[in-house]
């Protein structure tokens, strides 16, 4: 995102109106970056007392505007401007409740990871060394379900559980992180490799990392802070 802004609004840093600028700056970059079309795909951030801001159903994220988005309270009801909230927010809220941690979560249609969904195929992080210790050994894949069904949120309730994004069939890509920054880049991360596993295939055989070095690879991720076993570590380090 050359020429934007880090965007790094943490906890207890809390400006609705620099949430919103920070916010719709990340969902137009989904759109130019092509991972979006039509009315597809929703950003929201976690707020306090169980509230979202998030991007409303039926505008494109091309003209999207502050004034556009709305701040929705723990039920899904918007407290906050004159859109409708999108159908998926039980999707964003499943990984919110399995990941204390995660401040925002992200959904597209990025087309290679979503491809490689749609044939039944997890996007492989394995096949690069520095790509296990982002996003750690596995990107899960989860089956289809009807959209927004509890069978869906369930599942992808589990993935955020232990991993920090996750496909899934015939629907898209979820991705989540502290703050929009790392939410984004975890998106950006998914779908490049993605377009590398997809031109692999292409080539010829997909060839992984030899295993004994990813716990080599897992453990420097875990000294790195990243993942959701390393957040669980210091939460057990800090309560000891």
């Amino acid at each position: 995102m050359s020429g934007t802004p880090v965007h790094t609004l943490h906890r207890g840093e809390w400006s609705l109106a620099e949430a919103r600028r920070q916010l719709l700056s990340i969902a137009k970059e989904l759109h130019a970056r092509g991972w979006l079309a039509n009315h597809d795909g929703n950003v929201t951030m976690r707020m306090p007392a169980g509230k979202l801001l998030a991007t409303p159903t039926a505008v494109s994220k091309r003209v999207l505007t502050e004034g556009d988005l709305i701040v929705v309270d723990g039920d899904d009801r918007v407290v906050q401007g004159g859109r409708k909230p999108f159908s998926e927010l039980k999707m964003h809220r499943a990984v919110y409740a399995a990941r204390p941690d995660v401040q925002v979560v992200i959904h597209t249609h990025a087309p290679s990871a979503t491809a490689l969904a749609i044939a039944g195929k997890a996007v492989e992080p394995r096949m690069i060394a520095e790509a296990v210790v982002s996003l750690g050994d596995a990107i899960p894949l989860i089956g289809y379900g009807f959209p927004n069904g509890a069978e869906q949120v369930a599942a992808l309730k589990a993935a955020a559980d232990r991993c920090d994004a996750a496909t899934i069939e015939n629907h898209g890509v979820f991705a989540w992180g502290d703050d929009l920054e790392m939410a984004f880049l975890r998106m950006e991360l998914v779908e490049h490799l993605a377009t590398i596993q997809l031109r692999a295939m292409q080539a010829g055989a997909l060839r992984t990392v030899p295993a004994a070095d990813l716990e080599r690879l897992l453990e420097s991720r875990m000294k790195a802070g990243l993942g959701p076993e390393a957040r669980r570590r210091k939460k057990a380090q800090r309560g000891s």
